[in-house]
């Protein structure tokens, strides 16, 4: 998937577990998501005019005689969004029949169904995360205990990203070092790199 093919497609999902509940997120991401949902939704205003980061009670319903659910809509603008694009997610009653019936209706005026982890990768696409945070994603939500939640929420906020970013920046800064004195081979007296420093940069790596 390419961001041209990003920006042409909405796709919908549901978000949260299978099966009956209280309450079931459906999520709509894409540049048109906002416009299509609106089509679908019926509350005070129309969606298009909402502000980003604001939520919406109303009805979803095709027609005055076919109403499907109340609902409670939350609309995120790009770039500011989990996705990066627009994105708006639709809190239903957790009917099996209201959450298929729904994706169905989102279907019929223009949406995709999300493939298995199209949300995440969107967000790696678009710039949101790096590939570390993105599966740092998934292990928070695989996460049976307190350390592993720890340590994937830790990895979701950039901690390993933020440690190979730094040492990339120092294996950077030895390789011109050594490049440089490569370059000046010829004159034995010149030496640019401290080798001590280079040897613990590699034992640091290794134990990474």
């Amino acid at each position: 998937m390419n961001l041209d093919t990003l920006n042409n497609n909405t796709i919908c999902a549901i978000s949260t577990p299978y099966g009956n509940g209280g309450i079931s997120i459906i999520r709509v991401s894409g540049s048109k998501s906002i416009t299509l949902v609106d089509k679908l939704f019926h509350g005070r205003k129309s969606l298009t005019e909402a502000d980003a980061y604001s939520i919406h009670y109303g009805e979803i319903r095709r027609d005055k005689n076919d109403v499907l659910d109340q609902v409670l809509v939350s609309v995120f603008k790009a770039p500011h969004s989990f996705t990066g694009e627009d994105v708006v997610e639709i809190a239903c009653h957790g009917s099996l029949y209201i959450q298929q019936t729904l994706l169905q209706w989102l279907v019929d005026i223009g949406c995709q169904l999300a493939q298995a982890g199209e949300f995440t990768q969107r967000a790696f696409l678009n710039g949101k995360m790096d590939l570390a945070e993105a599966e740092a994603v998934a292990d928070l939500i695989a996460a049976q205990t307190k350390a592993e939640k720890d340590l994937a929420l830790a990895q979701l906020k950039g901690g390993i990203s933020n440690e190979l970013t730094a040492l990339r920046e120092r294996l950077l800064t030895f390789t011109s070092l050594i490049e440089l004195e490569l370059d000046f081979a010829d004159h034995e007296e010149l030496e640019f790199a401290d080798r001590s420093q280079l040897e613990e940069l590699a034992d640091e790596i290794d134990k990474k």
